[in-house]
């Protein structure tokens, strides 16, 4: 049997569900040479020099490409240049085809790219009018190495030196390799995925793994390989406090959900697609990611359907950050979020933070597919709907009913939606805004007298709960549904269908209404067929009969 709803999906047809790290790129830097005042302080107070210049710089370079391809020469390994638009992933995968060793240097890639580096500038003492070197801050093409390798704990990633003073460098690694390097070193089979786990014998190891690549194993990895690879300072740099750190460039992190049938992945993510094309609003964006979105913001967030092949994937944008959904490999759907800037989210870029942006991304993929599967699972019964559309009675306290369809209903519940998942809750502030807004009116129109009875009528049919000790007040679940069952299937099927089927309005001839015209038609002939037969008795032939004697 094949599953229609999203919430039948995700609670039956769930196989195996991960959530881990996926790529990350880092930056590799020295603390002290990221400005011009550190450059130099480091040529003259470290090393001495009384004029830092540019001139101080071409030497250590010329040192360190030298080290660099001259280490590969000694250890049999492929420098590649690699060429304009070149794809550097095809060139890997081509060697990791050959590469047989549990750990070791792939190849190392060459290419010229504008890069920031640090160039000397000639100016003027303004009393003297004697010319003088002056550092600062310019970008440049200049070569950058590429060295990527294979470790025994993480699997492959590649570390990129720039060849040019202060030899800044990026590391990038896949949490899911990690993984499944981590399996394979503890004998627990597995079956991989391009980037990621299809079957695993034991899911709650692999569950553990995911959860402990720390900031300190990868802080390791990059020790590691600095002290097996040529370094670009000197032991004296060093112990003078000029080491490497690490900052987070990007980080994304992954919900993996592989499914037992392709057909449940498709259909699933059909409606995902149909149902959640505004999720890029801001009242939605506010909910998946718990930051509140300031108007000057509006502008960057945003929804984008975007199809590779067959392949449909779903983008929400929050300023730098997103969340991609698609269906990999049509085996499992992947739901990722990706942060390009931490500081969207009020936290540090070093890589101690990243426990704190782990919890960002889980609870942001964990919020998107809980509005998902909620977006589609809100089917009330009869009786419940018949409830709603009938006046209320608690204690003394009375309240109309929610009518279907009727105007200031429809505005109160889309209003609901949006604070269906506000930890927080609303008040009634919030509720006056928002009706105002959704029905086109002034806020200072709407009486606080009409705000309080609208509550209380929520409150009443039990759609919404009073926080204790507050006068703040939270959507319950049943709520939620009812709003969307309403709010949804008169947007989507009884407005769009009523101006196909009355015969009044001239709509383009859909289905429906081609169906309602040729009923229509049949009515009509029955009817005048009918009306023929009375008509036709009342004009029968008079035929006289003569009694006969």
């Amino acid at each position: 049997m094949i599953a229609q709803s999203v919430a039948e999906i995700v609670s039956r047809h769930v196989k195996l569900t991960v959530e881990g790290i996926d790529r990350m790129y880092l930056n590799v830097f020295v603390p002290g040479l990221q400005y011009e005042q550190g450059i130099i302080g480091f040529f003259r107070n470290h090393r001495g020099q009384p004029l830092p210049s540019a001139a101080l710089m071409s030497p250590m370079t010329r040192g360190f490409v030298a080290k660099l391809e001259d280490f590969a020469a000694r250890h049999g390994i492929a420098l590649v240049q690699f060429c304009k638009g070149q794809r550097k992933d095809a060139v890997l995968a081509e060697y990791l085809r050959g590469f047989a060793h549990e750990e070791g240097i792939v190849f190392i890639g060459k290419a010229q790219e504008n890069t920031p580096v640090f160039r000397t500038e000639r100016r003027r003492n303004p009393i003297t009018g004697r010319p003088y070197p002056w550092i600062v801050r310019r970008s440049a093409m200049v070569n950058n190495y590429y060295i990527y390798a294979v470790d025994r704990d993480f699997g492959p990633f590649f570390l990129k030196f720039c060849s040019y003073f202060p030899f800044n460098a990026k590391l990038c690694l896949n949490g899911h390799e990690y993984a499944k390097r981590q399996l394979a070193l503890e004998g627990i089979g597995f079956e991989a995925l391009d980037n990621g786990i299809l079957r695993c014998a034991d899911p709650k190891r692999l569950q553990a793994i995911c959860d402990r690549l720390s900031a300190g194993k990868i802080d390791a990895l990059l020790r590691k390989w600095l002290r097996l690879l040529p370094h670009p300072f000197t032991g004296a740099d060093r112990k003078a406090g000029y080491r490497y750190d690490i900052s987070i460039l990007q980080a994304e992190f992954s919900t993996t959900q592989v499914l037992d049938r392709p057909v449940h992945g498709r259909i699933f993510f059909e409606q995902v697609i149909r149902e959640n094309l505004d999720l890029g609003r801001p009242e939605e964006v506010q909910l998946i990611f718990n930051r509140r979105i300031l108007r000057n913001t509006r502008a960057r967030l945003r929804t984008r359907v975007v199809t590779h092949d067959v392949t449909p994937s779903l983008n929400v944008y929050y300023k730098n950050a997103r969340i991609k959904q698609y269906h990999k490999e049509n085996r499992a759907l992947r739901t990722e979020t990706t942060i390009n800037n931490t500081y969207d989210f009020g936290v540090g870029r070093r890589l101690h933070n990243l426990p704190k942006l782990r919890e960002i991304g889980f609870v942001a993929n964990r919020r998107l597919l809980e509005v998902e599967r909620l977006s589609h699972d809100c089917i009330i019964s009869e009786d419940r709907f018949q409830a709603v559309n009938s006046p209320v009675a608690a204690g003394h306290q009375r309240a109309s009913g929610l009518r279907f369809a009727d105007p200031r209903v429809h505005a109160l519940l889309h209003a609901m939606i949006l604070f269906r998942q506000l930890a927080q809750g609303f008040r009634a502030v919030d509720l006056r805004h928002h009706l105002a807004a959704l029905s086109g009116r002034d806020p200072n129109s709407i009486s606080q007298g009409a705000v309080t009875y609208q509550l209380r009528r929520l409150r009443l049919h039990g759609l919404i709960e009073r926080l204790p000790n507050s006068f703040r007040y939270r959507v319950t679940a049943f709520g939620f549904r009812l709003a969307l069952f309403f709010t949804r299937t008169y947007n989507r099927l009884l407005r769009p269908s009523l101006a196909a089927a009355l015969p009044e309005l001239r709509a383009i001839a859909t289905p429906l209404k081609r169906a309602f015209d040729t009923l229509t038609a049949q009515i009509d002939r029955t009817i005048k067929d009918a009306q023929l037969a009375p008509q036709n008795l009342t004009h029968l032939p008079q035929t006289s009969f003569v009694k006969q004697g």
